[in-house]
């Protein structure tokens, strides 16, 4: 499905059990797929595994040519004082959401923002976690990343480090839009940033009388400490 690839391993209808085949016009959720694929993709069965991921591979290869076409090359560090200086007219953005409601939402917002002195340019908008392909794509086209309700990978986080890209991550459409609105007014302050302590997974919920509900967690990466503000990834 597009560049989405992968062996299904369930199906389960929308009350959430499992089904054994789907017919035309019944919904499914289908599990095993490598990534979400976009909405209108379409869903292929192909003979075995080896081919639909030889074929996903194809596809993420000719679409990140096509992005990258006739683009060169620049640390996005120097968005800020292009806007600034006045020297450039295009703000490039690249966006990825947890969801596709959410990525059209937020394209429609920024559309919105262009002025005549400054152009919102969205270069990209997908679903899903950053990945080295989305930071490449805003390397080369000189461009501000932002997650909303998603993280970067580990090999998109190295290129981030490497070349100074600018990459911020949202839980809520205003303070994205307003972060946009900071930039190309030239307002953004770059000591202004997220520091992650670590990442937990929710392993089982108990719900207290007096408390509520109560997640309980255990520790993937880094630390929690008491008194530290969390965000819930779903």
């Amino acid at each position: 499905a597009g560049v989405a690839h992968g062996r299904v391993r369930d199906l389960r209808d929308e009350r959430g059990k499992s089904v054994v085949s789907a017919g035309p016009s019944m919904p499914v959720e289908v599990i095993g797929l490598s990534t979400t694929p976009e909405a209108g993709d379409e869903a292929v069965v192909v003979v075995d595994e080896r081919k639909a991921r030889e074929i996903a591979l194809f596809r993420e290869s000719k679409l990140r040519e096509n992005k990258l076409a006739q683009q060169h090359a620049i640390k996005a560090e120097d968005i800020f004082g292009h806007l600034v200086e006045g020297q450039a007219k295009v703000l490039n953005i690249v966006v990825k959401t947890d969801v596709q409601g959410s990525a059209e939402a937020i394209k429609e917002s920024l559309n919105k923002l262009s002025t005549s002195e400054v152009k919102v340019n969205l270069i990209y908008v997908g679903v899903g976690a950053i990945t080295e392909s989305d930071v490449n794509l805003a390397l080369a086209s000189k461009a501000l990343i932002l997650g909303f309700n998603v993280r970067a990978d580990a090999a998109a986080k190295r290129i981030v480090e490497k070349d100074s890209l600018i990459m911020h991550y949202h839980s809520i459409i205003y303070d994205l839009i307003d972060e946009v609105k900071n930039v190309m007014s030239g307002l953004l302050s770059p000591e202004i940033k997220e520091n992650i302590l670590g990442m937990a997974e929710v392993r089982e919920v108990f719900r207290h009388a007096k408390l509520g509900v109560i997640a309980g967690c255990m520790v993937t990466q880094g630390l929690m400490r008491r008194n530290a503000l969390i965000r819930l990834l779903r």
